[in-house]
C-alpha cells in the first residue's frame, strides 16, 4: 500500500532529538574519539578477521552488535554534548549570480492533470526540500524565494530584513526569514549547513493563509486585453483579492492585490476573470500558491526543512582543565556518539571521561611507543600502547578483540594485574607495577591499576564514524560537526 512518512514527522523527530540534550529528565551524550591502530584486515581472537579497509579508504560501519561492542574496545576519551552544543541546520546554500533558483511550492510531487508522473521544480527536485528556494547571503541573512520570475536568472542579492516581500530588479520576490548571528556562525556554519532558527519579529508579522502568489500555469486565448481588477480568490479563506492582465488575448500577469486570510486551498474561476472584463478568455489556468500554515517566516524551522541536527563539539588539547582526560600522545579514527554511559556503574556526568586502562609503575626502563603491542608473561595479558608516561610512570593501553591487540595467544582475553612486568614488543621496554591506590597525575588507581571511566557496553552507541587520522598536540583544537538527518 502507497504510504509516505512525512516531513513533518522528521522535523518533530529531530525536535525530540535536539530536547533531550536540555530537558530535566532528558538523556545524557558523550562524543568519542577512538581506533588509535591503523584500518587494515584484522584477526580477531575467534580466527575471522575484519577487512575494515584502510586509513585512506575506511568502510562503513555496520549496524550490529559487533560495532557496538568495537567501539569501545579501542576507544580514548569522551567529552559530553551540552545543549549549547546542539542546534537545527539545513544544507547550506550560498546566494549566487546567474543562478536559476526554485521558488517556493506547497504542491511539489503532485500528480498533476495530464500527467503520469510527480510534477519536478525547475532544478528537478520532487520534494520541496531538495529544492533550492532559500539563499544564505553575503551578509548572513537568509531568504526564501517566493517567485523565480518564469525560472530567469537570479542577478540582484535580497537585501534587508523587512518583513514585506521584497521584489527585486531582476524580477525574483524574496522573503526575508533570519539572520545568523555571531554564535551561529561560530557554532552551526559549516561549509554544507547552516543554522536555522525562527526569526520572533518575522514569525510575529506572518498571516496565516495569506495568498501573496499566482502562477501562470496555462495563459489561455481569446480574452480581452487589459488589466482587469477586483477578481476574488475563490477557496477555504476570506478577502483575497487579485488583478489579471491579458495581452494579445492571454493572461500576462497576475497581481495579487489583497492577500486576505486563511486559505488552505484557492483558485481563480475562468468565468470571475472575464465577469471582470476578460470577456471570452477560454483554456487560462492560474495556480495559486498556498503559504506554510502560520505564513511565510511562522517556523522557519519547518518552513525550510530543519530536519538535520548539528552537534558541534570541540577538544581542546589534552583538555587540561578537564583533569587531561583527553591524549595527545595518539591519533583517532573512529568518532562515537554515546547515549547514558556509565561511569563506575553510575550514570556519567564528568565533563570528559578517559576510556583507557592504565597501569602506574615503581620501576621502569626504556620508552614505550605507541601503537606497539605489550604483554605480561606472567598472566598472558596483551595489549596495546596508547600512551607512556615517562614522568609518572604511567601506561595506558587498550585490549581490543584482535589478536596480539588484547587476544592471547590461547583466543583469550586476559586483564593486566598483579606486579607482574608488563614488556613493550617492539622497544623492549619494561614497566613493573606497583601497588598504588589514590589519585596520581589526575588518574585514580587500584591496587596500580586504573579502569576506564566509561564503562565499556553501557549506553547505547548511536552514531559511528570512520575516518581518516587524525593527528592531535597539546596546542591543538579539533572541531567535530556531525550532521544527524532524521
Amino acid at each position: 500500500m502507497p504510504a509516505i512518512i512525512t516531513n513533518k514527522f522528521r522535523v518533530h523527530n529531530s525536535e525530540q532529538f535536539q530536547e533531550a540534550f536540555s530537558e530535566a529528565s532528558g538523556n545524557t551524550f558523550y562524543l568519542g574519539i577512538g581506533r588509535p591502530q591503523e584500518f587494515t584486515t584484522s584477526t580477531r581472537g575467534d580466527g575471522r578477521t575484519n577487512n575494515e579497509g584502510t586509513d585512506l579508504l575506511p568502510v562503513t560501519p555496520p549496524d550490529n552488535v559487533n560495532t557496538q561492542n568495537f567501539t569501545y574496545d579501542d576507544m580514548l576519551a569522551c567529552k559530553k554534548v551540552t545543549s549549547t552544543n546542539v542546534g537545527f541546520v539545513v544544507p547550506r546554500r550560498n546566494w549566487a549570480t546567474g543562478t536559476v533558483y526554485d521558488y517556493y511550492r506547497h504542491d511539489i510531487g503532485e500528480y498533476t492533470t495530464g500527467t503520469t508522473t510527480p510534477s519536478t521544480t525547475n532544478s528537478g527536485a520532487t520534494s520541496l526540500y531538495d529544492a533550492t528556494f532559500y539563499v544564505l547571503s553575503s551578509t548572513r541573512n537568509v531568504y526564501k524565494c517566493l517567485d523565480n520570475n518564469d525560472n530567469a536568472a537570479s542577478t540582484v542579492e535580497p537585501s534587508g530584513t523587512s518583513t514585506t516581500i521584497q521584489l527585486t530588479a531582476d524580477g525574483y520576490k524574496w522573503k526575508y526569514m533570519y539572520t545568523l548571528t555571531a554564535s551561529m556562525q561560530a557554532e552551526f556554519l559549516s561549509v554544507d549547513f547552516m543554522a536555522v532558527a525562527t526569526d520572533s519579529t518575522v514569525s510575529s508579522a506572518a498571516v496565516d493563509g495569506a495568498i501573496n502568489v499566482i502562477k501562470i500555469k496555462t495563459p489561455g486565448s481569446a480574452g480581452t486585453d487589459g488589466t482587469h481588477a477586483s477578481i476574488p480568490i475563490r477557496g477555504d479563506g476570506t478577502g483575497g483579492v487579485c488583478s489579471v492582465t491579458i495581452a494579445s488575448g492571454a493572461v500576462t500577469a497576475v497581481t495579487v492585490t489583497t492577500p486576505g486570510t486563511g486559505y488552505t486551498f484557492a483558485y481563480i474561476r475562468l468565468a470571475d476573470i472575464n465577469s471582470a472584463g476578460g470577456v471570452a478568455l477560454i483554456t487560462s489556468e492560474l495556480d495559486v500558491i498556498i503559504e506554510p500554515i502560520g505564513g511565510h517566516g511562522f517556523n522557519a524551522v519547518e518552513e525550510l526543512g530543519g530536519f538535520f541536527v548539528m552537534l558541534n563539539s570541540s577538544l581542546e588539547g589534552t583538555e587540561s582543565s578537564n583533569s587531561g582526560d583527553v591524549t595527545v600522545a595518539n591519533d583517532f579514527r573512529k568518532i562515537s556518539l554515546i547515549r547514558d554511559p556509565k561511569s563506575g556503574g553510575v550514570a556519567a556526568t564528568a565533563t570528559t571521561l578517559r576510556a583507557t586502562t592504565a597501569t602506574v609503575g615503581s620501576v621502569s626502563a626504556g620508552t614505550f611507543t605507541v601503537d606497539e603491542e605489550i604483554n605480561q608473561a606472567s598472566t598472558g595479558a596483551v595489549g596495546t600502547v596508547i600512551e607512556w608516561d615517562s614522568t609518572n610512570k604511567i601506561l595506558y593501553f587498550i585490549q581490543t578483540r584482535h589478536n596480539d591487540e588484547g587476544i592471547d595467544s590461547n583466543g583469550n582475553q586476559t586483564a593486566f594485574s598483579g606486579t607482574n612486568i608488563i614488556t613493550g614488543q617492539s622497544s623492549s621496554a619494561t614497566v613493573t607495577p606497583d601497588t598504588t591506590t589514590g589519585t596520581v597525575n589526575n588518574q585514580t588507581f587500584s591496587n596500580g591499576y586504573s579502569s576506564s571511566e566509561i564503562d565499556h557496553g553501557s549506553g547505547d552507541i548511536v552514531y559511528v564514524e570512520n575516518r581518516a587520522p587524525i593527528t592531535r598536540a597539546s596546542d591543538q583544537t579539533e572541531n567535530i560537526k556531525l550532521i544527524i538527518e532524521f
